[in-house]
């Protein structure tokens, strides 16, 4: 006798993601849609990988021009301090950065890489990010040095390169004012490679997407206790909105979906043709067994 008690419904599955991807928190959404929050967790686990090998199969031969990189930190298991001895140093436990890109005319965000915050993930997100695009491009990043290296060996000469690099002044005292940025007081446009254009050296649009990140994501919701245990599904949820981002979300400055400004697809997305990225299962009795 067959059984689909291990298998969520569609509607019901629908109804989980559109919680995730407003920025509910695992225990909130199970609570909500009255499921456990192991469901929860597995189906954000598999609809974002599954929306990564996506994304990495389909976002090719980009045309984007101008394309703007940063890093949005966030931390896994615990914060790095907390972290117990044995796990110090151990990449997926304490600090980890998201390195993403954004196209400053179509908005789409073309790659994404979970990493440490050095020249070798630095490097390997910019490699990736080159074998995407095609054309050449003007690219902009803030004043970190390891982005130097990075872009050189992914580019080489055949980049329109340029770094905006802020300069800050002192940082505010006081127990008030202890999670407040220091106040930025003017900013540097350095042209590194080639010959970018003064007037598009900006950050301002990648700057705007972490906060799009941090108002969506739990996981990245500043100072509160909200973070994945382990790396692989912290990296699934940034998938699984960066995917819905992309294919779904109808941006208000373009009026479609970024993937639509970029030609990847010709229609807006709903969740459910999200939902339907997942393999599919059958039945024989039992636990439900994935089609080969």
């Amino acid at each position: 006798m067959s059984s689909m008690a291990n298998v969520l419904s569609t509607p019901k599955r629908v109804q989980i993601v559109a919680a995730l991807i407003e920025g509910m928190s695992v225990r909130a959404t199970a609570r909500m849609v009255d499921v456990s929050k192991d469901t929860v967790g597995k189906l954000n686990l598999d609809l974002g990988e599954a929306c990564i090998r996506y994304m990495d199969e389909t976002l090719r031969e980009l045309p984007c021009r101008r394309l703007q990189v940063d890093e949005a930190w966030a931390f896994v298991f615990a914060k790095a301090k907390n972290v117990k001895p044995d796990k110090q140093g151990v990449f997926g436990y304490g600090d980890v950065w998201a390195f993403t890109a954004v196209d400053a005319e179509t908005k789409l965000i073309p790659t994404f890489l979970v990493g440490s915050r050095d020249a070798g993930c630095a490097t390997e997100f910019m490699q990736d990010l080159a074998g995407r695009l095609a054309n050449r491009v003007t690219l902009v990043t803030d004043g970190h040095k390891m982005y130097l290296s990075a872009v050189e060996e992914a580019f080489g000469g055949a980049i329109d390169y340029a770094q905006l690099v802020k300069i800050y002044g002192k940082a505010p005292e006081g127990p008030e004012v202890r999670y407040s940025p220091a106040e930025c007081i003017g900013c540097e446009r350095i042209a590194i490679t080639g010959q970018p254009d003064p007037n598009h050296v900006s950050t301002s649009y990648i700057e705007r997407h972490n906060l799009t990140l941090r108002m969506s994501i739990r996981r990245y919701t500043r100072l509160t206790n909200a973070h994945s245990k382990k790396l692989r599904n912290h990296t699934a949820a940034l998938g699984l909105f960066l995917c819905f981002y992309n294919f779904c979300r109808l941006h208000q400055t373009i009026r479609c979906t970024p993937a639509m400004a970029a030609g990847v697809t010709a229609r807006v997305w709903s969740i459910e043709d999200l939902v339907e990225l997942l393999p599919a299962v059958e039945h024989s009795g039992g636990r439900p067994k994935k089609t080969i």
